[in-house]
């Protein structure tokens, strides 16, 4: 297995078999390849992340929001958490099938404290089974609103870390598509959403920035940087935001003034 480079020294091969990332005979087609890096690449900006956490508190939650098949959790846990005496991963999924099948391999995998559960992100902050406290997010693609309702849960939940990869958002670009024609006439700036592709691809990036703004509205220090060969230009921006308790001082009121020049007012609930 030594000659395949996405596979990490100490990476569990019987794991990768099992999420069907590597064929039985121990190899990779072209999409696992490319899948494989991806996460592993995450799983290098998170890990030190969960390391730095356990310093203090050993027995830390991290919660997956959108977990699909649980790439990035199973990664994580085999990466760090299985060394480590404490701590929880808890997937949050709305397909049961998915929740299933990854119950089911964390128990063939003996990862006692990794658990799933059939909710959606808006609303896990309700479910008893998740701790008041919750140390790190994770929301990786998870679709349209499920970043935005990650992102809630992780401030009602008093998150020291979030980190985000978005995905599609289609509620903005439906709010840009309502003023359009009201914006058209008022100021030049509706150029940038004037076409349907770029009232789509706009959507997806000012949501972004007004998320990035939202979080610093709420204490938390933000870095955004790009995942290095990931496909799909939107889908590759890393957002990691640590709480450090100090509000950015203009951040609300950019964020207003963001809201106001483009005629969204309507936005206001989402992320103010």
């Amino acid at each position: 297995m030594h000659h395949i480079p996405e596979i990490k020294s100490g990476q569990s091969i019987e794991l990768l078999k099992a999420l069907h990332i590597l064929t039985r005979d121990g190899k990779l087609n072209q999409d696992s390849r490319r899948k494989l890096k991806q996460v592993n690449h995450l799983v290098q900006f998170i890990a030190p992340l969960i390391q730095d956490v356990m310093k203090t508190n050993p027995d830390l939650t991290l919660v997956d929001h959108g977990a699909g098949k649980s790439y990035l959790g199973f990664l994580l846990y085999d990466a760090v958490f299985k060394a480590m005496p404490g701590g929880q991963v808890i997937g949050v999924e709305t397909r049961a099938d998915l929740v299933q099948k990854s119950q089911a391999l964390a128990a063939e995998c003996r990862f006692e404290r990794m658990r799933f559960l059939h909710v959606s992100a808006a609303d896990a902050a309700q479910v008893d089974a998740i701790p008041a406290q919750v140390e790190i997010v994770t929301a990786l693609h998870a679709c349209d609103t499920a970043t935005d309702d990650a992102i809630q849960f992780g401030l009602k939940k008093h998150a020291k870390y979030m980190v985000l990869v978005p995905c599609c958002q289609a509620e903005m670009a439906r709010a840009l598509r309502e003023v359009k024609g009201e914006t058209l006439s008022m100021t030049p700036l509706s150029e940038l959403w004037r076409h349907p592709i770029h009232t789509r691809e706009f959507g997806s990036h000012l949501t972004n920035v007004l998320r990035c703004l939202q979080l610093e509205v709420h204490g938390y220090q933000v870095t955004v940087t790009e995942l290095v060969g990931w496909e799909h230009a939107m889908k590759n921006e890393l957002i990691i935001a640590r709480y450090t308790g100090q509000p950015k001082k203009s951040a609300r009121a950019r964020l207003e003034a963001i809201l106001e020049a483009f005629h969204l007012q309507s936005m206001q609930t989402r992320f103010v």
